[in-house]
């Protein structure tokens, strides 16, 4: 091939930009054109994380790196499936990566668990984030809550739920935001893990930082606290693990006190059963499990029910099928073989890959998604020889056919006005950014309009 390979990555999140860095890193020439839906990039980390997690924001600055190379171009409010289908994208690459990443809730099969104020955690954070396709009002009029899960975005909402607004300010939060937290009147969040400490999904330091919140008392309850054989060795080999034991086991010998504003309550070992209520959530009952000494848990046949008036479930998010792309319903995956696309047949559709989330499934940090984009790029690159060239590569042919289509894309250009806009509305209040919500004003601003 005379030209530069010619490759299209839908979805501009971590596991996209690693994709499109590890491609740039390669002996082939490639021109890479990154497309999101959204009109600015980074997918997960702008509408995923906590806005009070600086540091996991931090990896934007190592993302924008990589974007600001020559061969990476990117395209904003671009979406696939509508704008752009897979044989228009096929017509003008000579490959496609998909890395759409997983964007709702996986649900939660228990009697009550939609009624009124029970939630998924994805729309929580949507809504917090101020992602532009969530709805901007929450009801925040619970005393008491419970939030379902053990891993950190269970431990991200139940942080955001009990910290005080005011604490919240120096970040990028939406005025609304900042409004509905700063009027909560929540006075205990209870987390309910269905296993024991040893198995929590925690990083040690999103735990540790919670010991750090002004007027919010941690309560670990020793009911459920245990460990058995396999949590022991489990204690030995991984030091992860054995921090985030240690810290919970400091918790846990402290005596509440019960004298601040709010408290932030963990309970081991208690499986969800039922959400409680007529017409809205008003309890939580969960079944006392026990450990099996395998690291698995089994249920004793006994409840307890806790007075809730609202109910958040984080047991995971659910990739979102994709146009045209065969899908697992039951894992929520792309069938893949090492990110080349399977068919129904269970063979390789040339010059069609998938990365990330979408490819593996909902697990693990954002940091491995790097190894999951390099297996699917040294397949790419092995296959170099067998890609369907594209018909039409000329690198402005996929601009004109946007333009023609109406669609009013956003541009790498168009992010920087973005970046610099929110920045200065927060410069103007005394902080690093205020986050611009309504997508029709995101497109607006990055496309330098009036």
């Amino acid at each position: 091939m005379t030209r530069p390979l010619r490759v299209a990555i839908v979805g501009a999140g971590p596991a996209g930009v690693y994709a499109a860095d590890i491609l740039t890193k390669s002996e082939t020439p490639v021109d890479i054109d990154l497309l999101d839906r959204m009109p600015a990039p980074y997918g997960l980390i702008r509408y995923g994380v906590a806005p009070d997690h600086p540091r996991i924001k931090g990896i934007v600055n190592a993302l924008r790196r990589i974007m600001e190379k020559p061969e990476i171009r990117f395209l904003g409010g671009v979406n696939y499936g509508e704008d752009l289908k897979l044989d228009q994208l096929r017509r003008h690459y000579d490959a496609v990566i998909f890395s759409t990443g997983a964007d709702k809730d996986r649900p939660l099969d228990i009697p009550g668990i939609e009624l009124q104020h029970s939630y998924g955690a994805a729309e929580f954070v949507y809504w917090y984030d101020g992602y532009p396709e969530a709805p901007r009002d929450w009801t925040l009029d619970a005393r008491e809550v419970a939030v379902i899960g053990a891993g950190n975005v269970a431990l991200d909402v139940a942080r955001v739920l009990a910290k005080q607004a005011d604490d919240l300010l120096s970040t990028e939060i939406p005025a609304n935001v900042y409004e509905g937290l700063k009027n909560s009147p929540v006075t205990d969040v209870h987390l309910f893990a269905r296993r024991g400490p040893a198995q929590a999904k925690f990083t040690p330091l999103e735990l540790r930082e919670l010991d750090h919140q002004p007027g919010v008392e941690l309560i670990v309850h020793p009911e459920g606290f245990e460990l058995d054989e396999a949590s022991e060795q489990a204690i030995r080999d991984n030091n992860q693990v054995k921090t985030i034991v240690k810290t919970f086991q400091d918790w846990a010998l402290r005596d509440p006190q019960y004298d601040t504003p709010r408290r932030l309550h963990f309970h081991f070992l208690r499986g969800p059963a039922e959400v409680l209520g007529n017409e809205r959530v008003e309890g939580l009952r969960t079944e006392i499990m026990e450990l099996d000494g395998n690291g698995g848990v089994r249920g004793t046949g006994e409840y307890e029910d806790t007075p809730v008036q609202a109910v958040y479930r984080a047991v995971g998010y659910l990739s979102s099928p994709i146009p045209d792309i065969p899908f697992d319903h039951g894992s929520g995956t792309v069938p893949n073989d090492g990110g080349r696309v399977l068919d129904l047949e269970g063979e390789h559709i040339k010059g069609v890959y998938t990365t990330g989330w979408v490819k593996r499934g909902p697990v693990g940090l954002i940091g491995h998604t790097k190894g999951d984009a390099l297996e699917t790029i040294n397949n790419l690159l092995e296959d170099l020889e067998a890609l369907p060239a594209a018909e039409d590569p000329d690198r402005d042919s996929v601009l004109r056919l946007l333009e023609e289509q109406g669609v009013r894309y956003t541009t790498w250009d168009g992010w920087n006005l973005l970046d610099a806009h929110e920045q200065a509305l927060g410069e103007a209040e005394g902080r690093e950014r205020i986050k611009v919500v309504p997508r029709e004003d995101m497109i607006r601003i990055s496309r330098g309009e009036n």
